[in-house]
């Protein structure tokens, strides 16, 4: 947000205030430079959030896993310590079915959800959820295990365009201003795609006014471009590995823009692997199996990109792999470890160190620092803690932890969001893990859709309905700016 836009804002709401204007009335009026948004009445509005502090860095967040695709974040100035009473809450609204993160650039955030059967994509002011557009299409997707039957992949924003996938496989091209079609692809039946164990999870990659995606087409291509502004496709690659649930990651490899792909769906012998590819034309530089060998294991975690080195997790059995890209584009095993395998969270790179979630949970799901060199575990913890409930006639005392939990380098810290809503502040070392703060935002399950920072505004998916006070599953927007 531009310093003119602030100071516009700031003096229109300070003139309705004076004027004894209410609250209600003021998130319900035209801000200058929101471009018309209206007032949404699926919205909970409860607090402004604080100013920025002075000179606090912030950032959008376009795309899954953050500006820099690693769950890192250049914000600077959050609150370091949360109050007694919780973490204040801006604003939310109830979201239908899935696990999409939403996406900020800007003034528009991007909500992707499943509403009765229909999967809605909606555009909103990310300051109080007012909302500009929304898109909705049919949806006939079923999970074949019951957790629900809304959308799994994160929309990206890039080029003035929203791009989104559906459980089903729908691909769309919006234009962010309008919400407009502006183009779509079947990709299950156009590259005759089976549906996977949980749908289509994996978002796409705008990279050089291309969309790319995992579509893993039995026979190939396991990997398509799409054109950003046609949807024409523009190239096919690999003929092996079916989808995966990661999603493609860019990298500059010995220098090369490249394209990574950690593919492998539902298989009998189960496969897949890591494909190295060249953005422009879809040649592969290299591949690299890696994979469980149960039917039911899955690749979900992205791979994580360190100079030219990259990680692999999985959690089935292979566990976690470092490779070395060599000056001619091939690539040689620098480590393997069976016992630091990623499930879908995504791994940290601190320094010398990897920290990450090993395990496919819930309490097998244990925090592991291992050395970047070596792969040598260096501690492995389970965070957990005492929680007072509610029970019928009084109280009782239950162990909760992070268990299958997202972490988020930002403001020298590790911001981490539990599997059951805690929300902490630790730091992780060599010398082991420390709690610094912990408030618990809600009491619900499966929270486990990475949270989105911009601008010092913390949105969380409530995945699941809560378990004592049965509230459904919402979009929260927290206020983690610090005081002034």
């Amino acid at each position: 947000m531009c310093p003119q836009r602030c100071l516009s804002l700031s003096r229109f709401v300070l003139v309705l205030l004076l004027a004894g204007v209410p609250p209600a009335t003021l998130r319900a009026a035209a801000v200058p430079g929101d471009r018309g948004a209206q007032p949404n009445p699926e919205v909970t509005y409860r607090s402004a959030p604080k100013p920025l502090p002075p000179g606090a860095v912030t950032s959008d967040w376009a795309t899954f896993l953050g500006p820099t695709h690693n769950m890192a974040s250049p914000e600077t100035k959050l609150l370091r310590a949360f109050p007694a009473d919780g973490l204040r809450v801006v604003w939310e609204m109830p979201r239908g079915s899935g696990f999409a993160a939403p996406v900020v650039q800007g003034d528009r955030l991007i909500v992707f959800h499943r509403v009765g059967d229909e999967e809605v994509v909606e555009c909103l002011y990310p300051l109080d959820g007012r909302r500009y557009w929304r898109f909705a299409y049919a949806s006939a997707y079923q999970d074949r295990y019951g957790y629900n039957h809304g959308p799994r992949a994160s929309p990206v924003i890039a080029d003035g365009r929203v791009f989104t996938c559906g459980a089903g496989g729908r691909l769309h091209a919006l234009d962010l201003v309008t919400g407009r079609v502006l183009w779509s692809h079947e990709l299950l039946p156009e590259f005759k795609v089976t549906q996977n164990f949980f749908g289509v999870a994996s978002a796409p990659l705008v990279e050089g006014g291309k969309v790319i995606v995992n579509v893993g087409a039995p026979g190939g291509p396991c990997v398509v471009a799409f054109a950003a502004d046609t949807g024409k496709q523009l190239w096919g690659a690999g003929d092996t590995w079916g989808p995966s649930y990661a999603s493609p990651i860019p990298a500059v490899l010995q220098g090369k823009r490249r394209v990574l792909v950690f593919a492998g769906g539902e298989s009998r012998p189960a496969t897949g692997g890591l494909l190295c590819l060249d953005p422009e034309n879809g040649r592969i530089d290299f591949t690299f199996p890696w994979r469980g060998t149960r039917f039911e294991s899955v690749n979900a975690a992205s791979p994580v990109v360190m100079g030219n080195q990259i990680f692999l997790g999985e959690c089935y059995g292979s566990g976690g792999v470092l490779l070395e890209v060599q000056a001619d584009g091939t690539a040689r095993v620098g480590w393997k470890n069976p016992t630091f395998g990623m499930h879908f969270m995504t791994a940290l790179v601190l320094g010398d160190h990897l920290y990450g979630v090993d395990g496919h949970g819930p309490r097998d799901a244990e925090l592991v620092c291992v050395e970047r060199a070596t792969g040598r575990e260096v501690w492995r913890t389970q965070p957990e803690w005492t929680e007072t409930l509610p029970a019928r006639g009084g109280t009782r005392e239950a162990t909760l932890g992070t268990y299958r939990a997202s972490l988020l380098h930002v403001d020298g810290r590790v911001l981490c969001l539990g599997e059951y809503g805690h929300l902490l502040w630790i730091e992780l070392s060599p010398q082991g893990y420390r709690e610094v703060a912990r408030t618990w935002l809600f009491a619900a399950p499966e929270t486990w859709t990475p949270p989105v920072l911009s601008r010092g505004l913390l949105y969380v998916n409530q995945n699941a309905r809560g378990m004592f006070r049965g509230e459904p599953p919402r979009l929260i927007c927290y206020d983690l700016r610090a005081a002034q």
